[in-house]
């Protein structure tokens, strides 16, 4: 009974506190358009998407920023404004303390989770560990590996008119090769049985709750079900507990063996880094980042294959000009991927329909102005779209809707674009240090497939339907016929 009372008492002090906040800094409700569309779900009965009414919005807003005042968000896709927030003033729009709030349950102080000296030191260390030539080759024979000996013997085992869901299949060979990469683990997700791993399923669910904690109109619901241990909160509890009983096993046998002759980056890290809690922290961010992008980036990349055979036909060519005829399962080299400009070309252009990370947040530290003229108060979080910019005319031109990896080739060369205006793996001081690392996963699974076999989409959508997620993961997933083209 007194601990009922305890838990009660509690609830209402959080309840109060947290109302008297929200109240003080966001407008409860307000009148104008996009406010009502938003909290009535209106927009749903024209999108299939909230990013792609997002995207409508701001196509029609002159300065390519709106205000979605309910949830003291400011959203742009003004490239002027991205390089303001991520270059600029980089110091005036951290993470910030309410992101850390959301997400800080699943990533403790990782790096993306935290600002100010932790998330330098962390940058600085993974910045000298990722950038080696010794972790580039380790993660590279990986995902080789990974292909060749079970994302293709499971292909080949599921034809003659099976229908596979590819998105799955991309997902569970994703995770096993972070946590190659990350751990030193194997999980074995991609056994032909497809057995279900227990990290990977507390690992997915722990990312689904922590992202519905942000879709929220006010942080009170789920700050009092976490307070009570009731509901979803009570689900992502258990789920946390799961990934950090793991992860604590994992880093107790490395302790208890020779770790410092070992590759994988908690090894590395273990070799700079005592502390335990925080290790398991760094290591669950890069396994969030590593695993649910990349999946995310090849299943939409398939996908609009499906509906653009002539790419296909562009990266067989491709890759029989550098490669050859060679037999079936025969992967290519590190320099054949790189000489590949079409398949770069192709990979970029899909991620800038469909980026893994539809949109990213920071929190004004101190009142400032937009290069737009947007003012921007104390605390409001400000978010820029990559996903809306992707389908911008002022950035892309009037054929921004249309899949052409052209738009990226210059003289048959691959040409990059400006981070600001092209984002998906952000820019200036927070650019993606495993940018390089997962074009090269992608690119050497894409083509591994797409050299050996055909896909046939069984369902074809006009466009994606994306599940709330800290990533973007199509619902009803991607199902496809296999067949060797051999």
């Amino acid at each position: 009974m007194v601990t009922i009372i305890f838990f009660l008492v509690f609830a209402i002090s959080v309840l109060l506190l947290s109302a008297l906040f929200f109240v003080s800094r966001i407008k409860p409700y307000c009148e104008c358009e996009i406010c009502k569309g938003y909290l009535s779900s209106s927009w749903s009965l024209e999108f299939k998407n909230l990013c792609d009414w997002y995207s409508h919005l701001l196509k029609k807003s002159p300065s390519g920023t709106i205000h979605v005042h309910v949830l003291g968000n400011v959203i742009t896709a003004n490239p002027k404004n991205v390089e303001y927030m991520l270059k600029t003033k980089f110091e005036n729009f951290p993470k910030g303390k309410q992101f850390s709030t959301i997400l800080g349950d699943l990533l403790g102080r990782g790096i993306f989770a935290v600002d100010g000296e932790l998330w330098n030191f962390q940058r600085k260390m993974a910045s000298l560990e990722l950038g080696s030539v010794s972790i580039r080759s380790y993660a590279f024979e990986i995902v080789g590996d990974e292909i060749r000996n079970r994302l293709i013997p499971l292909l080949e085992s599921n034809q003659n008119g099976s229908v596979l869901d590819l998105q799955d299949v991309l997902r569970r060979f994703s995770f096993d090769s972070i946590c190659k990469f990350s751990f030193g683990m194997d999980p074995g997700c991609l056994k032909l049985s497809l057995p279900v791993s227990d990290l990977q399923v507390a690992f997915d669910l722990a990312s689904k709750l922590s992202a519905e904690r942000a879709m929220t109109v006010s942080p009170l619901v789920w700050k009092i079900n976490r307070a009570l241990n009731i509901g979803s909160e009570k689900q992502l509890k258990e789920a946390i507990k799961m990934v950090d009983i793991l992860a604590e096993e994992v880093i107790k046998h490395k302790r208890k063996n020779n770790f410092s002759s070992q590759n994988d980056l908690l090894s590395r890290f273990m070799r700079n880094i005592d502390d335990d809690k925080l290790l398991r922290d760094i290591v669950v961010s890069f396994l969030l980042a590593g695993r649910d992008t990349v999946a995310s980036a090849l299943t939409t990349f398939f996908w609009l294959l499906s509906q653009h055979p002539h790419v296909i036909d562009e990266i067989r060519a491709e890759s029989s000009r550098l490669m050859g005829e060679t037999e079936k399962a025969t992967l290519a080299t590190f320099e054949e991927i790189r000489k590949m400009h079409y398949l770069t070309a192709a990979l970029h252009e899909s991620i800038r329909l469909f980026p893994p990370i539809q949109f990213d947040s920071k929190f004004c530290q101190e009142d400032d102005i937009l290069p737009d003229g947007t003012f921007v108060a104390k605390g409001t979080r400000v978010t820029y779209h990559p996903y809306a910019m992707g389908r911008m005319e002022s950035i892309w031109g009037q054929d921004c809707l249309e899949f052409k990896p052209e738009r990226w080739l210059q003289d048959g060369v691959f040409k990059p674009q400006c981070p600001f205006k092209y984002p998906v793996f952000q820019g200036g001081v927070r650019v993606c240090l495993g940018k390089d690392l997962s074009i090269v996963e992608m690119k050497s699974v894409a083509l591994a497939l797409i050299r050996q076999f055909d896909f046939q989409v069984v369902a074809k959508d006009d466009t994606p339907k994306f599940m709330p997620g800290l990533t973007a993961t199509v619902r009803g997933g991607l199902p496809v016929m296999v067949q060797e083209r051999w």
